[in-house]
């Protein structure tokens, strides 16, 4: 199924010509945005709480920066960027009073209202304009003259107008340069949720962490295994982002491309694609969504035990050692 791709010329219409868009949250992804559409002309105003760190650095930045409730208060739109398992507590107790007929709530990622975290009322819009990148790199290509991909979806449109609005915003951030997509909100929650769970974030660190181990299991150095293991993904990743799967075929060696291909569906097998469609089923019925917030509201003691499990395993006490190699000679800079 394709979806149809809009560019800067796509986007005609002018209803953000005297709307205030309100930023609440100021971290990678709040401070990206809003600056960008600010840059872009918008009328932004960021929502953080007062006299915090994010709150004298937007105004450092050169935003009008307010508490949240003020913030939502005085916009047309309130664009919402924090972190997924305190929106509908900041949503609840600082913006819902402020949801009045004909404005427009606004998010970059679609959990709650997917999961039904936050339900809007009926008599305002409901959009997502989300950059398919970190707020870091959004905030460069956009310095640069272009931008990043992004999507956008509609879930509520009582003005008419939503999707044009969704549009514009995209376009102030350049995400029209490169390319949006329209989606539905369930369609970015699942499919996202699903990527950071078993590629990007889940399934990748493990696989990197499975051949470290077998590597220094079998006496191999752990600074050889760091290398082979954790080191050069980088590399690889940058030949699948510039070209994609034959591009990078072509650049290693033909060892590497036959090892490779041999090798690679004995380790993904059809066991590991039914784990993989187990956790889509998950996500789509809302079983993690509910795992996660019933962690986060219970204090995160798994989550916690997981992070400092990780902080002593051997891959990270080697990484530490040998990333400190570059940090001196300057050859890498982390973001």
């Amino acid at each position: 199924m394709k979806t149809k791709i809009y560019h800067d010329a796509d986007v005609n219409s002018s209803v953000l010509k005297n709307k205030k868009i309100a930023v609440i949250g100021y971290g990678s992804q709040g401070k990206a945005q809003a600056n960008c559409m600010k840059d872009s002309g918008l009328n932004v105003i960021v929502g953080v709480r007062k006299n915090g760190a994010s709150f004298q650095k937007a105004q450092s930045d050169g935003l009008n920066v307010f508490e949240i409730d003020e913030a939502a208060n005085q916009a047309d739109i309130i664009h919402i960027l924090i972190p997924d398992e305190i929106q509908k507590r900041i949503y609840d107790e600082h913006i819902k009073e402020y949801i009045t007929e004909g404005k427009t709530l606004s998010f970059s990622h679609g959990f709650n209202i997917s999961y039904k975290q936050i339900i809007p009322p009926k008599n305002v819009d409901v959009i997502m304009v989300a950059p398919k990148s970190p707020g870091t790199e959004e905030r460069k290509r956009y310095l640069e003259g272009f931008g990043v991909p992004g999507l956008i979806a509609v879930e509520n449109d009582f003005s008419g107008n939503a999707k044009n609005i969704a549009l514009e915003m995209a376009k102030a951030m350049g995400f029209t340069r490169a390319g949006v997509f329209e989606c539905s909100f369930n369609q970015e929650t699942f499919s996202d949720l699903f990527g950071e769970q078993c590629v990007l974030c889940g399934g990748l660190t493990e696989l990197i962490k499975a051949g470290f181990e077998t590597l220094v299991k079998k006496g191999y150095p752990p600074q050889m295994a760091y290398f082979e293991c954790m080191h050069e993904v980088k590399l690889i990743v940058d030949l699948l982002y510039e070209g994609g799967l034959q591009h990078m075929w072509k650049v290693v060696s033909n060892t590497a491309e036959y090892g490779g291909r041999t090798v690679g569906p004995k380790i993904i097998t059809d066991e590991t694609k039914k784990i993989m469609e187990n956790a889509l089923d998950r996500i789509e019925s809302g079983e993690f969504a509910k795992e996660w917030l019933d962690e986060y509201r219970s204090g995160n003691n798994k989550f916690n035990e997981l992070r400092k499990k990780e902080e002593h395993e051997e891959i990270e006490i080697t990484g530490k050692e040998i990333r400190k190699l570059f940090e001196k000679k300057r050859l890498y800079k982390v973001c």
